[in-house]
């Protein structure tokens, strides 16, 4: 920043001349003001962008539900009249066999336990005799030449009168037990058969009446309630699409002012006393030789 900026045009203290009979010891001067520059930290405010989120319009469809009118069947109940069978219970009277008893007389035949005498074989033992052969050796002499070996020489012996044992059999009598049959009589219980008779109850079939309930059928007319389909105007909801417009948010760049620091130069004005030095010169020489920022 030029500090010729700062130049102002105010008052100005009037020239002070020093009175040199009280003080002779003092050159004569003048007071005047001089501007300095000083450095000061100002505040400033600084430009800067900052994101923001500005509202915006955007056409978009939205989804409406119309109330519309369709035709629906509707069932209705109509009163009608129909025909039926209807069944019905009649008590009749039917036959029927019904088993009874009646007393009756059977023959019968009933066992009987009778004494009888049956001949009977009984064996009993009677002494006999009875011939047997007993086994016997007897000595029985061998005629002739009888050929009995060698000996270790090669001679042969042979042998004459010899005797032999001879088994016979000789008859005895021997006392045995013989078994014969003798015939006795003994009691004994035989099973017969007798008549008799025995009262039995016999089953017979008897005819009667008996109620019994007989289904038949008849015609009767009942109410009854008929469907049909009768067209209505029923309301119903139907999704159609409608422009509208939303509000969105859209970035954006701000501008915005934050605070900052930044060095300046003051101008002061300041009292300095400026020695008066006489020169012969004009006057006009004289404004032109005062240096630029004094009075």
């Amino acid at each position: 920043m030029c500090p010729d900026a700062f130049l102002s045009s105010g008052e100005w203290d009037s020239p002070i001349v020093e009175d040199h009979h009280h003080h002779h010891h003092e050159p004569e001067g003048i007071w005047k003001k001089k501007l300095v520059w000083k450095e000061e930290w100002k505040q400033i405010w600084r430009t800067e962008h900052k994101q923001i989120w500005k509202p915006a319009w955007k056409k978009i469809q939205v989804p409406v539900w119309k109330e519309i009118q369709v035709p629906i069947w509707k069932e209705i109940q109509v009163p009608d009249w129909k025909i039926e069978q209807k069944p019905i219970w009649k008590e009749i009277q039917v036959p029927a066999w019904k088993e009874i008893k009646v007393p009756d007389w059977k023959k019968i035949q009933i066992p009987v336990w009778k004494e009888i005498q049956v001949p009977l074989w009984k064996e009993y033992q009677v002494p006999d005799w009875k011939q047997i052969w007993i086994p016997e050796w007897v000595k029985e002499a061998v005629p002739g030449e009888k050929h009995v070996g060698k000996d270790e020489h090669g001679w042969e012996y042979t042998a004459h009168d010899l005797w032999r044992k001879k088994l016979i059999w000789k008859p005895a009598w021997k006392k045995i037990w013989r078994t014969e049959k003798k015939q006795i009589w003994v009691p004994e219980k035989k099973l017969e058969w007798k008549e008799d008779y025995q009262k039995i109850w016999r089953t017979e079939k008897k005819q009667i009446w008996i109620p019994e309930k007989k289904l038949e059928w008849k015609e009767e007319k009942v109410q009854i309630w008929r469907t049909e389909k009768k067209q209505e105007w029923v309301t119903d909801k139907k999704l159609e699409w409608k422009e509208e417009w939303k509000e969105i948010k859209v970035p954006a760049v701000k501008e915005i002012q934050v605070p900052d620091w930044k060095k300046v130069w003051k101008p002061v004005w300041e009292k300095v006393w400026v020695p008066i030095h006489h020169e012969h010169h004009d006057h006009h020489d004289h404004h032109e030789h005062i240096e630029h920022g004094w009075d």
